[in-house]
């Protein structure tokens, strides 16, 4: 596929974005501001979005009209993707373990959380998706006050970390990688399918700069893989106001 993206200042430019932390505080709504900062972007180049989410939780976040507000939508790191509104092919999390091993990851992540000594714990521990799991120790259906509360309780004790410690002791020949985003899960999922995965549907575009935009550039956490790319030119953000600046100084919008 050649670029068809000549509508653009910089049509070999493409800026890919996380989306916690990144263009959204972490599970929280895109702001006006933003919206009005990518759409003056999209004037200069190309601009995505990639995240671990599926789409739903990202529409949540970015809005209903996220399709259309991105030239390249990779939910759940691309194992579902839009271009220009147009599904690509995508991908499966289940096809690559098939059940009787995803059986034994589920079993024995239910055992650790059980035995967990935490605060608070909720609902939703295990969330299936099309290219990953995501394990979250307190449970994704805790509210935002308990979220904020198991982050630092989380940071002090390291449960995330020594969680996927566990998990690399029990399963090492799984060939399966895992990541902690966000404030209270971590992602399990296949060698090579991290966000660095949604680059397989930017081959062919012509683009020769690709700019990544991320909070959790650490080892260890999710926009790592893609953070230190060879093909990438990484920007490590705290938070949505620090993207925003940084996308004002580069592009002079």
């Amino acid at each position: 596929m050649t670029s068809s993206w000549n509508d653009r200042e910089l049509p070999t430019t493409i800026c890919l974005f996380d989306v916690d932390g990144t263009l959204t505080p972490a599970r929280g709504v895109i702001t006006d501001s933003m919206r009005q900062t990518l759409a003056d972007l999209r004037k200069k180049c190309v601009v995505g979005f990639v995240g671990g989410s599926d789409f739903a939780k990202q529409k949540e976040q970015l809005g209903e009209d996220a399709v259309s507000m991105f030239d390249f939508c990779f939910s759940e790191n691309g194992l579902t993707a839009f271009r220009s509104g147009a599904p690509l092919p995508g991908n499966s999390f289940l096809e690559f373990m098939g059940e009787a091993r995803y059986a034994k990851l589920v079993n024995f992540c239910l055992r650790y959380i059980a035995d967990l000594e935490l605060p608070q714990k909720r609902g939703t521990f295990i969330e299936f998706r099309q290219g990953m799991v995501n394990i979250s120790p307190v449970g994704r259906d805790c509210s935002r006050e308990e979220r904020n509360a198991y982050e630092k309780f989380d940071l002090e004790n390291k449960i995330r970390e020594k969680f996927v410690e566990a998990l690399k002791r029990e399963f090492p020949d799984y060939g399966l990688k895992y990541s902690i985003g966000g404030q209270i899960s971590f992602d399990v999922f296949p060698i090579g399918w991290d966000k660095t995965f949604c680059l397989r549907h930017l081959e062919g575009e012509g683009f020769d700069t690709i700019h990544f935009f991320g909070d959790k550039t650490f080892e260890g956490g999710n926009d790592w893989e893609i953070y230190h790319h060879e093909a990438i030119t990484g920007h490590a953000v705290k938070n949505p106001l620090k993207t925003e600046a940084i996308l004002k100084d580069l592009f002079h919008i």
